[in-house]
């Protein structure tokens, strides 16, 4: 795995410009330079969507007539919550929400609430309707905000560049790609070509790091309507 400080170097070499010798010196411009187009391009990714990498766990231990959850408190390395991954653990019991605001003011004020724990996602917390059973386990799934590893303190993950021997998360290559059309748009370049061919590996790259259903390749008696990718079988008379 390559430092970003290699991977800038590398950038360096295509844009046949000076290599960068240290990303966190402030008296060189070049150097500050490839640091600001770094991080905007490991931001970027993190942004972009669910990628597998960051994909994580959380539980949540409810307490006595609380409502409302800070995210941050359970995960410290929380970005975003995954919909439709928040269960009770206890029941095996899936959480209705998170809803709309419409249903959550008439459902708080109207009494129009039916029976379930229901819950809203809001300014980084997580907001029950009406407090939950105290001391049930409620665990998802959530979007790391994790984008580099410290190689030097035991490959621990982290949320930001600070290191010129951290290493990036992602992919090497659309790593390398997001910097040099940065860069290069930076400098004044014209950066369209490097650009396009970002947008088409990280699409790729994207799209390949999706979970997807199974295909089904035996002999059924289905309707091939109800089901999702199917590939017709070739077969003997």
């Amino acid at each position: 795995m390559k430092s970003i400080l290699d991977i800038c170097k590398e950038v360096a070499d295509i844009a046949a410009t000076k290599r960068p010798e240290d990303l966190f010196n402030p008296t060189s411009q070049q150097d500050s330079i490839f640091l600001s187009v770094a991080k905007s391009a490991l931001d970027s990714l993190l942004r972009y969507g669910d990628w597998q990498e960051l994909i994580k766990e959380g539980v949540l231990r409810t307490s006595y007539q609380r409502n409302n959850y800070l995210l941050d408190s359970i995960c410290p390395d929380f970005y975003s919550i995954l919909n439709n991954t928040i269960y009770i653990k206890d029941c095996n019991e899936n959480l209705i929400g998170s809803i709309t605001p419409a249903d959550w003011m008439k459902e708080k004020y109207f009494y129009e609430s039916t029976s379930g724990v229901k819950f809203k996602l809001q300014n980084g917390m997580l907001k029950f309707l009406t407090p939950p059973p105290d001391a049930i386990k409620i665990v998802f799934q959530y979007r790391s905000n994790t984008i580099c590893y410290d190689a030097i303190n035991g490959y621990t993950e982290k949320s930001s560049i600070t290191k010129n021997t951290d290493i990036p998360i992602f992919d090497e290559y659309l790593v390398k790609l997001g910097i040099l059309w940065r860069w290069l748009k930076r400098n004044g370049m014209d950066y369209n070509e490097e650009f396009s061919e970002y947008e088409r590996e990280i699409k790729k790259k994207f799209a390949t790091s999706l979970a997807t259903q199974d295909i089904n390749l035996a002999p059924s008696n289905i309707d091939i309507a109800s089901q999702g990718v199917t590939i017709n079988v070739k077969t003997n008379k």
